[in-house]
């Protein structure tokens, strides 16, 4: 794991939407991940970590 990837991973943590986007921008996987953090923040958390690391 790099340090770009570290850093994606700890934003995932803190703001799930804030390190997708980083990594995809506005795609879809952003949009799954907001959605998902608003219903929850932790099935944001795990699904922008899953997102990332993949």
């Amino acid at each position: 794991m790099g340090s770009q990837t570290f850093i994606e991973v700890l934003l995932a943590i803190l703001l799930p939407p804030v390190g997708v986007f980083l990594r995809y921008g506005c795609g879809v996987e952003f949009w799954i991940d907001l959605g998902l953090t608003l219903l929850g923040y932790i099935p944001g958390i795990i699904y922008a970590v899953y997102v990332i690391v993949r």
